[in-house]
């Protein structure tokens, strides 16, 4: 079983530096995300104030022609009032002149607050356009080199499958299915050394009865607590390895 596990062993360090690969490349992927939802954003500002400012421009041209309807009527007025000879006339139509003057003074004002708006606007329009334009202008080197470092990860991951594909031609097809399926569960090592009595994968201690099992050998031992397949790493069959190696490197400096 244990020469089993040593292709799987192969296997999982490959998966491993895939895994990491992965990650990477979530990162740096985010990272352009990142980057591209702040531009969209400063867009939508853009097209928001744009919108805004469009509006206060039609309403102020509305605003100025009543405006001037108030002038017209005001000036009719003024003339119909010179040809009136009757008093209470005279005073209805001074009534309706003013009604008419104090509306058009506050038309005025509202004109001037959004003529004053509008301009504030169109200022933060231009530094939002500017913001976008310096945006786009400094993440263009690094949406690049975020490019560039993801098609590096891929072709290294497409060499690392490569190698992977070979290696599972040789394995033990019962043992690697067991091992896929719990990689897909964890994404995390899960063919992992015992060491003291202790799984290595979940850190908690096994039974004596476990250690012997694992020490010989002879079938698939899992850990009852984290379902990892164990494994005694001082095997022979296990030489050649690099946690086989580690393992005796230590052993070495201890005797020493």
């Amino acid at each position: 079983m244990l020469s089993a596990l040593k292709r799987i062993l192969e296997l999982q360090d490959l998966d491993m530096k895939m895994l990491r690969l992965m990650g990477v490349k979530k990162e740096r992927l985010s990272e352009l995300e990142h980057i591209a939802a702040l531009r969209r954003d400063l867009k939508k500002q853009q097209n928001e104030k744009a919108v805004e400012i469009e509006e206060l421009s039609k309403t102020i041209v509305i605003q100025e022609n009543s405006i001037s309807e108030f002038k017209e009527k005001l000036k009719k007025l003024d003339a119909k009032q010179s040809a009136i000879k009757k008093v209470e006339e005279f005073n209805a139509l001074t009534q309706e002149m003013s009604t008419l003057e104090r509306q058009r003074v506050a038309t005025v004002q509202q004109t001037s607050d959004l003529i004053d708006k509008k301009h504030i606007e169109e200022e933060i329009l231009e530094k939002i356009r500017l913001s976008l334009s310096s945006s786009e202008e400094s993440s263009k080197s690094l949406e690049e080199e975020i490019a560039n470092n993801i098609n590096l990860i891929n072709k290294e991951g497409k060499g690392l499958k490569e190698k992977r594909d070979v290696l599972s031609k040789d394995a033990d097809i019962d043992v690697l299915k067991i091992y896929e399926k719990l990689l897909r569960n964890k994404k995390d090592r899960v063919l992992v050394p015992m060491e003291n009595r202790t799984c290595s994968g979940c850190h908690i201690a096994l039974t004596a009865q476990h250690e012997n099992s694992v020490r010989k050998g002879e079938r698939l031992i899992f850990c009852e607590h984290c379902s990892r397949i164990l494994f005694w790493q001082e095997s022979e069959d296990l030489e050649g390895l690099a946690v086989a190696t580690k393992r005796r490197r230590r052993r070495k400096v201890l005797k020493s």
